[in-house]
């Protein structure tokens, strides 16, 4: 498992100090995990798993994807990549709760708006 969180924590491009800040461990406790001196808790598997939207099974064995897919780890990968704050996740969440047809209104409507411009 202390490959899979260094290959995690550099697939993020993270810092050892900043992956651990988001799930509450030290620059050091994250060195010794992917040293493998130490072994990832329970809790620790959680709060990875939760805060960076990490398949479980990966995490554990290796297997499956990475990053569990769903509209949330979704929303998190875009807001990674392109830096979105609150508004505009909670803008494409709803989004993609949205029924197919009201999608497509609303891409028809965004569509007219830039065909004005």
């Amino acid at each position: 498992m202390n490959e899979r969180i260094k290959q995690l924590r550099k697939t993020l491009k993270l810092s050892g100090a900043k992956f651990g800040e988001k799930i509450g461990i030290s620059n050091a406790a994250v060195s010794f995990l992917e040293s493998g001196r130490n072994n990832a808790t329970e809790q620790t598997i959680t709060s990875i798993c939760r805060e960076y939207h990490v398949n479980g099974q990966w995490l554990r064995t290796g297997e499956g994807e990475m990053f569990a897919e769903n509209d949330e780890s979704i929303i998190a990968a875009l807001t990674r990549e392109f830096n979105l704050d609150d508004f505009v996740k909670q803008i494409v969440a709803a989004y993609l709760k949205l029924p197919i047809e009201q999608r497509e209104g609303i891409q028809e409507y965004l569509r007219k708006l830039n065909a004005d411009n």
